[in-house]
């Protein structure tokens, strides 16, 4: 898994996320992870699964940069931030998973998603992505008929990563 953490962390970091490695208490949302100020930080010792990593960055990317850096802890707000809820979150990261060359399994942890992960690598992996079209709507990938248009690549290639 630390190979896995490392191609995160440094992926995120060349999109301007910011991420630190340091120690993190118990009591956090998800093991060994929790977010300030706008940043992950992250305890590589008590960290479960590397793709909670890319989760999380999907909350930070999907939110508009200028508010960004107040995120902190357990992001429950986000759900009234236009395209930053947790479809997005699981779009964004799974475009990441697929930019990073990544098996679905990374991100679809079977710790993760509620019970759901399997249904969710059957149905990415079926062409339907649940929360691409708030990612289209922010700017940041095309879906369908707009990227045939546009002579394109769709979802899950990203047009960008970050949130203006």
């Amino acid at each position: 898994m630390a190979a896995t953490i490392n191609l995160i962390v440094a992926f995120l970091r060349n999109l301007g996320l910011g991420v630190d490695e340091g120690e993190v208490p118990d009591n956090t949302f998800l093991p060994g992870l929790r977010i300030t100020a706008g940043a992950i930080v992250f305890d590589r010792r008590k960290l479960h699964w590397a793709g909670d990593l890319l989760h999380e960055a999907g909350h930070l990317a999907m939110t508009p940069s200028t508010r960004r850096g107040a995120l902190s802890d357990d992001l429950a707000d986000q759900e009234n931030e236009t395209h930053a809820g947790e479809a997005e979150a699981t779009a964004w990261a799974y475009a990441a998973t697929v930019a990073l060359g990544l098996t679905p399994d990374v991100l679809f942890h079977p710790g993760g998603y509620h019970g759901k992960s399997q249904a969710l690598i059957a149905t990415y992996g079926a062409g339907v992505y649940p929360g691409c079209r708030g990612l289209s709507e922010a700017g940041m990938a095309l879906i369908g008929e707009a990227a045939r248009l546009r002579g394109l690549p769709p979802y899950p290639h990203m047009l960008r990563w970050l949130r203006e």
